[in-house]
Protein backbone atom coordinates (compact mmCIF):
# COMPACT_ATOMS: atom_id res chain seq x y z
CA UNK A 1 0.00 0.00 0.00
CA UNK A 2 1.10 3.74 -0.51
CA UNK A 3 1.25 6.50 1.66
CA UNK A 4 0.61 10.59 0.78
CA UNK A 5 1.80 13.71 2.57
CA UNK A 6 -0.35 16.92 1.93
CA UNK A 7 -0.70 20.43 3.49
CA UNK A 8 -4.91 20.82 3.79
CA UNK A 9 -7.20 22.96 5.93
CA UNK A 10 -9.50 20.29 7.73
CA UNK A 11 -13.20 20.69 7.61
CA UNK A 12 -13.77 20.91 11.05
CA UNK A 13 -14.73 24.53 12.64
CA UNK A 14 -13.34 25.64 16.09
CA UNK A 15 -16.22 27.87 17.96
CA UNK A 16 -15.18 30.92 16.10
CA UNK A 17 -15.65 29.42 12.59
CA UNK A 18 -12.21 28.85 11.88
CA UNK A 19 -10.51 25.81 10.56
CA UNK A 20 -7.04 24.22 11.39
CA UNK A 21 -4.46 24.39 8.94
CA UNK A 22 -2.91 20.43 9.42
CA UNK A 23 -0.23 17.77 7.01
CA UNK A 24 -3.23 15.28 6.60
CA UNK A 25 -0.81 12.05 6.58
CA UNK A 26 -2.20 8.71 4.54
CA UNK A 27 -0.82 5.49 4.97
CA UNK A 28 -2.60 2.13 4.06
CA UNK A 29 -5.73 3.75 3.74
CA UNK A 30 -5.56 5.36 7.48
CA UNK A 31 -5.58 8.78 7.24
CA UNK A 32 -4.50 11.25 10.09
CA UNK A 33 -3.88 15.00 11.03
CA UNK A 34 -0.87 16.70 12.25
CA UNK A 35 -2.54 20.36 12.94
CA UNK A 36 0.39 23.10 12.79
CA UNK A 37 -1.74 25.59 15.75
CA UNK A 38 -2.82 28.05 13.07
CA UNK A 39 -6.54 28.58 12.44
CA UNK A 40 -7.90 30.75 9.23
CA UNK A 41 -11.00 31.54 7.59
CA UNK A 42 -11.79 28.81 4.64
CA UNK A 43 -12.38 32.10 2.41
CA UNK A 44 -8.67 32.01 3.04
CA UNK A 45 -7.46 28.95 1.39
CA UNK A 46 -6.85 28.22 -1.47
CA UNK A 47 -7.53 24.16 -2.70
CA UNK A 48 -6.26 23.62 -5.82
CA UNK A 49 -2.61 25.08 -4.56
CA UNK A 50 -3.03 23.83 -1.16
CA UNK A 51 -1.78 27.10 0.37
CA UNK A 52 -2.59 30.19 2.12
CA UNK A 53 -4.29 32.74 -0.54
CA UNK A 54 -2.41 35.91 -0.51
CA UNK A 55 -5.14 38.15 0.64
CA UNK A 56 -4.28 36.62 4.30
CA UNK A 57 -2.52 39.11 6.32
CA UNK A 58 -0.05 36.47 7.46
CA UNK A 59 -0.54 34.35 4.15
CA UNK A 60 3.23 34.17 3.36
CA UNK A 61 4.37 33.30 7.48
CA UNK A 62 1.77 30.08 7.22
CA UNK A 63 2.76 29.29 3.66
CA UNK A 64 6.51 28.72 4.74
CA UNK A 65 5.37 26.83 7.88
CA UNK A 66 3.02 24.64 5.78
CA UNK A 67 5.99 24.09 3.38
CA UNK A 68 8.35 23.32 6.55
CA UNK A 69 6.04 21.15 8.15
CA UNK A 70 5.54 19.49 4.63
CA UNK A 71 9.33 18.92 4.09
CA UNK A 72 9.69 17.11 7.67
CA UNK A 73 7.09 15.01 7.38
CA UNK A 74 8.05 13.31 3.91
CA UNK A 75 11.74 13.35 5.55
CA UNK A 76 10.51 11.58 8.86
CA UNK A 77 8.28 9.19 6.42
CA UNK A 78 11.54 8.08 4.20
CA UNK A 79 13.58 7.50 7.51
CA UNK A 80 11.49 6.00 9.36
CA UNK A 81 10.61 3.46 5.90
CA UNK A 82 14.83 2.78 5.98
CA UNK A 83 14.18 0.59 9.16
CA UNK A 84 10.91 -0.41 9.05
CA UNK A 85 7.99 -1.03 6.14
CA UNK A 86 4.97 -1.66 8.52
CA UNK A 87 4.71 2.00 10.08
CA UNK A 88 1.12 3.33 10.68
CA UNK A 89 0.33 7.15 9.61
CA UNK A 90 -0.05 7.70 13.60
CA UNK A 91 4.23 6.55 14.08
CA UNK A 92 4.18 9.13 10.96
CA UNK A 93 2.73 11.86 12.85
CA UNK A 94 3.84 11.10 16.24
CA UNK A 95 7.40 10.99 15.01
CA UNK A 96 6.95 14.72 13.61
CA UNK A 97 5.43 15.91 16.44
CA UNK A 98 8.21 14.67 18.46
CA UNK A 99 11.33 13.89 16.87
CA UNK A 100 12.91 10.30 18.01
CA UNK A 101 16.14 12.55 17.49
CA UNK A 102 14.92 14.97 20.55
CA UNK A 103 14.04 12.00 22.84
CA UNK A 104 16.25 12.31 25.98
CA UNK A 105 18.96 10.31 27.97
CA UNK A 106 16.69 10.78 30.90
CA UNK A 107 13.51 9.41 28.84
CA UNK A 108 15.46 6.42 27.80
CA UNK A 109 17.03 5.98 30.98
CA UNK A 110 13.19 5.90 32.48
CA UNK A 111 11.79 3.98 30.69
CA UNK A 112 14.78 1.39 30.91
CA UNK A 113 14.01 1.19 34.85
CA UNK A 114 10.53 0.60 34.45
CA UNK A 115 10.88 -2.22 32.48
CA UNK A 116 13.59 -3.85 35.36
CA UNK A 117 10.66 -3.17 37.74
CA UNK A 118 7.92 -4.69 35.87
CA UNK A 119 10.17 -7.52 34.78
CA UNK A 120 11.03 -8.05 39.23
CA UNK A 121 14.72 -7.81 38.18
CA UNK A 122 14.85 -6.31 41.66
CA UNK A 123 18.72 -5.91 42.19
CA UNK A 124 19.53 -4.52 38.74
CA UNK A 125 16.99 -1.98 39.19
CA UNK A 126 18.82 -0.86 42.79
CA UNK A 127 22.48 -0.99 41.33
CA UNK A 128 21.73 0.74 38.00
CA UNK A 129 19.00 3.45 39.49
CA UNK A 130 21.61 4.44 41.61
CA UNK A 131 24.14 4.75 38.28
CA UNK A 132 21.84 6.60 35.88
CA UNK A 133 20.88 8.81 38.86
CA UNK A 134 24.72 10.02 39.80
CA UNK A 135 25.06 10.57 35.35
CA UNK A 136 21.58 13.05 35.66
CA UNK A 137 22.48 14.33 38.83
CA UNK A 138 26.40 15.27 37.49
CA UNK A 139 24.98 16.96 34.02
CA UNK A 140 21.72 18.54 35.74
CA UNK A 141 19.90 18.61 32.52
CA UNK A 142 17.06 16.05 32.32
CA UNK A 143 16.97 17.07 28.35
CA UNK A 144 20.34 16.32 27.80
CA UNK A 145 20.36 14.29 24.19
CA UNK A 146 22.41 11.32 22.95
CA UNK A 147 24.48 13.35 20.71
CA UNK A 148 25.74 15.67 23.37
CA UNK A 149 26.94 12.43 25.78
CA UNK A 150 30.52 12.05 23.72
CA UNK A 151 33.74 11.34 24.86
CA UNK A 152 34.82 14.76 26.82
CA UNK A 153 31.55 14.20 28.70
CA UNK A 154 32.20 10.94 29.53
CA UNK A 155 36.36 11.09 30.77
CA UNK A 156 34.89 14.29 32.71
CA UNK A 157 32.34 12.34 34.09
CA UNK A 158 34.66 9.43 35.08
CA UNK A 159 36.56 11.92 37.23
CA UNK A 160 33.42 13.19 38.99
CA UNK A 161 33.16 10.10 40.12
CA UNK A 162 36.71 9.59 40.96
CA UNK A 163 37.34 12.97 43.12
CA UNK A 164 33.86 13.95 43.97
CA UNK A 165 32.03 10.68 44.96
CA UNK A 166 35.33 8.92 45.68
CA UNK A 167 34.11 5.85 44.32
CA UNK A 168 36.33 2.66 42.86
CA UNK A 169 37.71 2.32 39.62
CA UNK A 170 35.41 -0.68 39.25
CA UNK A 171 32.33 1.58 40.28
CA UNK A 172 33.03 3.96 37.80
CA UNK A 173 33.29 1.15 35.35
CA UNK A 174 29.73 0.31 36.21
CA UNK A 175 28.19 3.49 35.73
CA UNK A 176 30.39 3.77 32.08
CA UNK A 177 28.25 0.39 31.44
CA UNK A 178 24.87 1.81 31.98
CA UNK A 179 25.25 4.73 30.24
CA UNK A 180 26.79 2.25 27.17
CA UNK A 181 23.25 -0.34 27.65
CA UNK A 182 21.00 2.97 27.31
CA UNK A 183 23.42 4.21 24.34
CA UNK A 184 23.16 1.00 22.28
CA UNK A 185 19.49 1.04 23.18
CA UNK A 186 19.16 4.63 21.45
CA UNK A 187 20.95 3.50 18.39
CA UNK A 188 18.68 0.45 18.26
CA UNK A 189 15.74 2.70 18.26
CA UNK A 190 17.73 5.29 15.72
CA UNK A 191 17.48 7.86 18.26
CA UNK A 192 21.29 8.56 17.34
CA UNK A 193 23.34 7.62 14.57
CA UNK A 194 25.65 4.69 15.39
CA UNK A 195 28.75 6.74 13.97
CA UNK A 196 28.32 8.91 17.13
CA UNK A 197 29.00 6.39 19.74
CA UNK A 198 31.28 7.35 22.26
CA UNK A 199 32.47 3.89 23.07
CA UNK A 200 35.23 1.37 21.68
CA UNK A 201 39.12 0.51 21.73
CA UNK A 202 39.91 3.99 20.71
CA UNK A 203 37.37 6.31 22.63
CA UNK A 204 35.84 5.12 25.83
CA UNK A 205 37.50 1.58 26.87
CA UNK A 206 35.12 -0.76 28.95
CA UNK A 207 37.49 -2.72 30.94
CA UNK A 208 37.20 -3.94 34.64
CA UNK A 209 40.30 -3.58 36.83
CA UNK A 210 41.47 -6.81 38.18
CA UNK A 211 39.84 -6.94 41.61
CA UNK A 212 40.93 -8.79 44.50
CA UNK A 213 38.76 -11.45 46.05
CA UNK A 214 39.78 -12.08 49.94
CA UNK A 215 38.91 -14.62 51.37
CA UNK A 216 38.80 -16.34 55.28
CA UNK A 217 41.03 -18.46 56.06
CA UNK A 218 40.83 -22.06 57.75
CA UNK A 219 41.73 -20.58 61.16
CA UNK A 220 39.98 -17.58 60.69
CA UNK A 221 36.74 -19.80 60.41
CA UNK A 222 37.47 -21.91 62.90
CA UNK A 223 37.67 -18.93 65.61
CA UNK A 224 34.51 -17.90 64.48
CA UNK A 225 33.18 -20.99 64.95
CA UNK A 226 34.77 -20.74 68.38
CA UNK A 227 33.24 -17.86 69.74
CA UNK A 228 31.50 -17.72 72.93
CA UNK A 229 29.62 -15.00 74.63
CA UNK A 230 28.09 -13.76 71.85
CA UNK A 231 24.89 -11.11 72.12
CA UNK A 232 21.45 -13.01 70.41
CA UNK A 233 21.91 -11.18 67.35
CA UNK A 234 25.85 -11.43 67.19
CA UNK A 235 24.98 -15.44 67.33
CA UNK A 236 22.15 -15.51 64.82
CA UNK A 237 24.13 -13.69 62.27
CA UNK A 238 26.97 -15.96 62.97
CA UNK A 239 24.81 -18.71 62.33
CA UNK A 240 23.67 -17.39 58.95
CA UNK A 241 27.12 -16.83 58.05
CA UNK A 242 28.50 -20.72 58.54
CA UNK A 243 25.22 -21.74 56.68
CA UNK A 244 26.09 -19.64 54.14
CA UNK A 245 30.01 -21.07 54.43
CA UNK A 246 28.80 -24.67 55.03
CA UNK A 247 27.29 -24.98 51.65
CA UNK A 248 30.11 -23.22 49.29
CA UNK A 249 28.98 -19.56 49.96
CA UNK A 250 25.02 -19.67 48.88
CA UNK A 251 23.69 -16.11 48.44
CA UNK A 252 22.07 -14.54 51.61
CA UNK A 253 18.86 -14.43 49.47
CA UNK A 254 18.95 -18.12 49.04
CA UNK A 255 19.67 -18.41 52.54
CA UNK A 256 16.75 -16.82 54.12
CA UNK A 257 14.10 -18.00 51.95
CA UNK A 258 14.81 -21.90 52.95
CA UNK A 259 11.55 -24.08 54.32
CA UNK A 260 11.89 -26.82 56.52
CA UNK A 261 10.37 -28.39 53.61
CA UNK A 262 13.34 -27.84 51.85
CA UNK A 263 14.84 -30.08 54.26
CA UNK A 264 14.14 -33.87 53.98
CA UNK A 265 16.34 -36.95 53.74
CA UNK A 266 19.41 -35.81 55.43
CA UNK A 267 19.51 -33.35 52.44
CA UNK A 268 18.61 -29.78 51.32
CA UNK A 269 16.46 -29.37 48.59
CA UNK A 270 15.83 -25.93 47.34
CA UNK A 271 15.62 -23.54 44.03
CA UNK A 272 18.75 -21.17 43.42
CA UNK A 273 16.76 -17.67 43.07
CA UNK A 274 19.31 -15.59 40.81
CA UNK A 275 18.43 -18.49 37.82
CA UNK A 276 15.86 -20.78 39.26
CA UNK A 277 18.07 -24.06 39.24
CA UNK A 278 17.23 -26.88 41.30
CA UNK A 279 19.99 -27.99 43.48
CA UNK A 280 20.26 -31.02 46.20
CA UNK A 281 22.86 -31.13 48.73
CA UNK A 282 24.11 -33.22 51.49
CA UNK A 283 23.92 -31.49 54.85
CA UNK A 284 26.92 -31.82 56.37
CA UNK A 285 26.78 -32.69 60.04
CA UNK A 286 27.89 -29.03 61.12
CA UNK A 287 24.91 -27.68 59.08
CA UNK A 288 22.40 -30.28 61.08
CA UNK A 289 24.47 -28.92 64.91
CA UNK A 290 23.51 -25.49 63.70
CA UNK A 291 19.90 -26.33 62.63
CA UNK A 292 19.10 -27.99 66.10
CA UNK A 293 19.15 -24.37 67.46
CA UNK A 294 16.14 -23.06 65.14
CA UNK A 295 14.00 -26.21 65.43
CA UNK A 296 10.57 -25.85 67.35
CA UNK A 297 7.77 -27.05 68.21
CA UNK A 298 5.51 -27.18 67.28
CA UNK A 299 6.52 -26.46 63.82
CA UNK A 300 5.28 -26.07 59.91
CA UNK A 301 6.70 -27.72 57.64
CA UNK A 302 6.42 -24.25 55.33
CA UNK A 303 8.19 -22.30 58.14
CA UNK A 304 11.49 -20.80 57.23
CA UNK A 305 14.69 -22.13 58.88
CA UNK A 306 15.66 -18.45 59.57
CA UNK A 307 12.91 -16.17 60.56
CA UNK A 308 13.90 -12.94 58.76
CA UNK A 309 11.32 -14.02 56.01
CA UNK A 310 8.25 -14.16 58.15
CA UNK A 311 6.36 -11.76 57.16
CA UNK A 312 7.42 -11.24 54.08
CA UNK A 313 4.48 -11.01 50.95
CA UNK A 314 6.21 -13.72 48.85
CA UNK A 315 3.81 -12.40 46.34
CA UNK A 316 5.36 -9.30 46.03
CA UNK A 317 8.76 -9.47 44.73
CA UNK A 318 9.62 -6.22 45.74
CA UNK A 319 8.53 -6.74 49.08
CA UNK A 320 10.68 -10.08 49.45
CA UNK A 321 14.21 -8.10 48.20
CA UNK A 322 13.58 -4.91 50.41
CA UNK A 323 13.75 -7.30 53.47
CA UNK A 324 16.94 -9.79 52.23
CA UNK A 325 18.58 -6.12 51.65
CA UNK A 326 17.86 -4.94 54.96
CA UNK A 327 18.69 -8.77 56.45
CA UNK A 328 21.68 -8.47 54.75
CA UNK A 329 22.73 -5.06 56.24
CA UNK A 330 21.83 -6.03 59.66
CA UNK A 331 23.95 -9.24 59.22
CA UNK A 332 27.27 -7.10 58.25
CA UNK A 333 27.06 -5.45 60.91
CA UNK A 334 26.81 -7.53 63.38
CA UNK A 335 29.68 -9.72 61.55
CA UNK A 336 31.73 -6.50 61.54
CA UNK A 337 31.96 -7.09 65.78
CA UNK A 338 32.15 -10.95 65.12
CA UNK A 339 35.34 -9.70 63.36
CA UNK A 340 36.40 -7.92 65.81
CA UNK A 341 36.13 -10.63 68.56
CA UNK A 342 37.98 -13.30 66.81
CA UNK A 343 40.40 -10.94 65.97
CA UNK A 344 40.20 -10.90 62.53
CA UNK A 345 41.75 -7.69 60.51
CA UNK A 346 39.61 -8.37 57.06
CA UNK A 347 36.16 -6.82 56.42
CA UNK A 348 33.54 -9.77 57.34
CA UNK A 349 30.42 -9.89 55.61
CA UNK A 350 28.12 -11.97 53.82
CA UNK A 351 28.97 -12.13 50.50
CA UNK A 352 32.70 -13.11 52.10
CA UNK A 353 31.76 -16.63 52.49
CA UNK A 354 31.60 -17.23 49.18
CA UNK A 355 35.43 -15.82 49.22
CA UNK A 356 36.18 -17.78 52.05
CA UNK A 357 34.94 -21.11 50.47
CA UNK A 358 37.20 -20.38 47.59
CA UNK A 359 40.15 -19.62 49.21
CA UNK A 360 40.32 -23.13 51.78
CA UNK A 361 39.33 -25.13 48.66
CA UNK A 362 42.12 -23.58 46.57
CA UNK A 363 43.10 -26.37 43.98
CA UNK A 364 42.20 -29.52 46.30
CA UNK A 365 38.51 -29.86 44.38
CA UNK A 366 38.21 -30.47 41.04
CA UNK A 367 36.88 -27.85 39.21
CA UNK A 368 33.71 -29.72 37.35
CA UNK A 369 32.45 -30.18 41.48
CA UNK A 370 33.56 -26.91 42.56
CA UNK A 371 31.32 -25.37 39.24
CA UNK A 372 28.36 -27.70 40.87
CA UNK A 373 28.99 -26.26 44.27
CA UNK A 374 28.98 -22.97 43.34
CA UNK A 375 25.89 -22.93 40.81
CA UNK A 376 27.73 -21.54 38.11
CA UNK A 377 26.31 -21.72 34.63
CA UNK A 378 29.53 -22.31 32.71
CA UNK A 379 32.94 -23.96 34.13
CA UNK A 380 34.96 -20.72 32.59
CA UNK A 381 32.76 -19.00 34.78
CA UNK A 382 34.45 -21.20 37.79
CA UNK A 383 38.20 -21.19 36.40
CA UNK A 384 38.03 -17.08 36.72
CA UNK A 385 36.16 -17.48 40.07
CA UNK A 386 39.02 -20.04 41.48
CA UNK A 387 41.87 -18.47 39.83
CA UNK A 388 41.82 -15.84 43.20
CA UNK A 389 42.52 -18.60 45.05
CA UNK A 390 44.71 -20.98 43.62
CA UNK A 391 48.13 -19.71 44.19
CA UNK A 392 50.03 -23.02 44.65
CA UNK A 393 51.87 -23.37 41.26
CA UNK A 394 53.13 -20.18 41.61
CA UNK A 395 53.79 -20.24 45.39
CA UNK A 396 55.90 -23.28 44.71
CA UNK A 397 57.84 -22.09 41.20
CA UNK A 398 58.95 -18.93 43.14
CA UNK A 399 60.57 -21.35 46.24
CA UNK A 400 62.17 -23.33 43.60
CA UNK A 401 64.02 -20.41 42.15
CA UNK A 402 65.12 -18.48 45.39
CA UNK A 403 65.56 -21.93 48.11
CA UNK A 404 69.59 -22.07 47.35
Amino acid sequence: MGSSIKVTLRKKANKQGLFPLAVRITKNRKTTYLYIGHYISIKYWDEGNREVRKSHPNSSRLNNLLVKKLAEANQTLIDLQTHQNDITSKQIKQEIATPLTKTSFKEIADNYLDNLEKTNKLQRLSSDKARVGHFVRFVDNDDLSFREIDEALLRRFSLYLKTTRKVSQRSVINNLIVIRTLYNKAIRLGIVDRKLYPFGADKIRIKFPESEKIGLTREEIQAIEALEELTEQQSHARNVWLFSFYLAGMRVGDVLMIKWSDIYDGRLHYRMGKNEKLLSFKLPEKIIALLGRYEKDPRSSEDFVFPEMNNADLKNPKDVFNKVKSANKKFNKYLVQIAEKAGINKKLTMHIARHSFGNISGDKIPIQMLQKLYRHSTVTTTINYQANFMHRETDDALEKVINF
